[in-house]
């Protein structure tokens, strides 16, 4: 291990001074050296003996400190907390973690959780940090600033990936749309009337600050900066398609994209000085017109947001460059674009979570883009991204009445059904009603079953859609799910219940506690303490004694 500090102080000759490092497990020194100071500043390599590496399954954490020493005497010390790992990054094969190679599940998070706002504690971080590894996530990326410490602490702790970013706007402003999003006509508000004197600090801090959690793996300087017109431009986007909206086509008087480039070319040699360990990327919104400009040579990865229909065509133009999904939506293509292109080491999903931002016209209070709700729970959405990225076994059905295929013709010989990625797991209709299960699993095949009968035969794993589906006529009851091997015999079940219509209680779970904070779960049950999932019955909650409500 490379270790390095930097000391403060008025003695500029640094004369007589000495830093001790030590690194240590489980509190047993493992390594150390004592080097003298020279110009403020000293390093050392170690060598660890038999080193516990970090990654996603076994995060091994060591602890790292540098003490300030003079005439023997110890005048100051600092302790950080290090993993050891490698990271390799190949334009062919991907992304490999301590040689072995790894596909990124990633998904972009914001920096709030709900009602809590930006100020979330460290307990409700890592209650949804467990419920994406649990969903088989094993990264998320800081949109589209550096976040909470506790974030990256979690992540060293828990083992997930980092992509740490530093902005979403460079020197002239995005449009902003002020009456919810996609409404009424945008403004011009943002960071960038300070971006020229910031930019360079706030990206030199954030590498600074967060360089030494070996779950960071990725310091992206900046988001969606080259949108097409929003503000650059270039003679390109006359007649070029992209993905996203162009808001015309090449305008004169729009700043030149080339711009872009330049910039990038100056903070990715400001990351590279601080730490040439990890790659430095960006997040690419208009490839067409980057590809234009000196900004994908500038970093050394380059993400491609909403645009997997260039990774082929890129990977034969610039078979050097190393592509990967920075922001990329949740359906199946958009992973199987992952999936079957070993070039493509990974994506970020658009969004982990729920969040207050881009939402709609008012009362819209947030956007629902989320694997997870605000509460912290899988949807329907998350259950099936859990089918594509787990590595246990799963299964999970949602029901819906049966509808007309898209583009409303009557369903017919050849015609595939109406199959959603968004099913609630319900089960409370009219007697005969013709209802479409759909079973998200990664298992071979499944089978269901109403009230032990089987009512859907052993279906295979569908590698079109991702779905298994049986259409039922609806009794009431239990309805189950099992997902099953290749022989048949059940790996995993997954069941869901009529309830009654109206709760007619509530059910209280304290999920976690600590001196500081309770996180409890209130839900709507029937009579046989079944959850009412489709109730929308009020409820109050009256706090009493030595604690608030947030």
């Amino acid at each position: 291990m490379e270790v390095e500090t930097a000391i403060e102080g008025n003695d500029a000759s640094s004369e007589g001074y000495q830093i001790t490092f030590a690194f240590s497990k489980d509190g047993q020194t493992v390594a150390t050296a004592t080097v003298p100071v020279a110009q403020m500043k000293a390093s050392a390599t170690l060598r660890i003996p038999h080193p516990a590496c970090w990654d996603l399954d076994n995060p091994n954490l060591y602890a790292y400190t540098a003490t300030l020493v003079k005439d023997g005497k110890s005048l100051d010390s600092a302790t950080y907390r290090a993993g050891l790992r490698t990271l390799a990054f190949d334009a062919d094969h991907g992304f490999s973690l301590n040689g072995q190679n790894v596909k990124v599940k990633g998904v972009c998070v914001h920096h709030d959780a709900g009602v809590l706002g930006a100020a979330v504690p460290r307990e409700v971080w890592k209650r949804r940090l467990l419920a994406l590894k649990d969903m088989g996530a094993n990264a998320v990326r800081c949109s589209h600033n550096p976040q909470n410490p506790d974030l990256y602490d979690l992540c060293d702790e828990l083992g997930l990936l980092v992509m740490d970013e530093a902005s979403d706007e460079w020197e002239y402003p995005k449009r902003k749309w002020l009456k919810g999003w996609n409404k009424g006509e945008p403004g011009f508000e943002g960071s960038f009337d300070f971006f020229a004197e910031w930019i360079d600090r706030d990206v030199t801090d954030m590498v600074l600050r967060d360089r030494n959690h070996p779950s960071v793996i990725l310091w992206s300087i900046g988001n969606e900066v080259d949108y097409p017109n929003d503000p650059y431009s270039h003679p390109v986007l006359d007649g070029t398609s992209i993905s996203q909206p162009m808001y015309g086509g090449y305008k004169p008087e729009a700043p030149r994209a080339e711009r872009i480039g330049e910039i990038a070319l100056r903070l990715s040699a400001i990351v590279r000085s601080l730490d040439a360990s990890r790659p430095v990327t960006g997040a690419l919104a208009g490839v067409v017109m980057s590809n234009e400009t000196a900004y994908p040579d500038a970093v050394d990865v380059v993400g491609y947001n909403y645009t997997e229909s260039r990774y082929v065509t890129d990977h034969e133009k610039y078979p050097s460059r190393v592509i990967y999904g920075s922001e990329t939506g949740v359906g199946f293509p958009e992973w199987k674009a992952v999936r079957d292109n070993e070039h493509i080491f990974g994506q970020f999903i658009w969004t982990g979570f729920d969040y207050l931002g881009e939402s709609g016209a008012w009362p819209s209070r947030g956007l629902g883009t989320g694997l997870i709700d605000f509460a912290g729970y899988p949807k329907p959405r998350g259950k099936f991204r859990e089918a594509l990225w787990s590595e246990q076994p799963m299964v999970y059905i949602g029901t819906y009445p049966e509808r007309a295929p898209r583009g409303g013709q009557r369903q017919g010989q050849g015609q595939r059904p109406y199959l959603s990625a968004e099913a609630m797991d319900m089960w409370n209709y009219a007697d005969g009603q013709s209802i479409r299960v759909v079973c998200y699993t990664n298992t071979p095949q499944a089978r269901l079953l109403l009230n032990g009968t089987e009512v859907g035969p052993l279906q295979p794993y569908d590698d079109a859609t991702g779905i298994i589906t049986w259409l039922v006529p609806y009794a009431a009851g239990t309805l189950t799910a099992e997902g099953c091997d290749a022989d048949g015999q059940a790996l995993c079940r997954y069941a869901i219940a009529t309830t009654a219509a109206a709760p007619a209680a509530l059910r209280v779970t304290l999920l976690d506690r600590t001196p500081t904070l309770a996180q409890i779960l209130v839900e709507a049950v029937d009579s046989a303490d079944q959850r009412v999932k489709m109730s929308r019955t009020s409820v109050t909650a009256t706090v009493t004694g030595a604690a608030r409500l947030l």
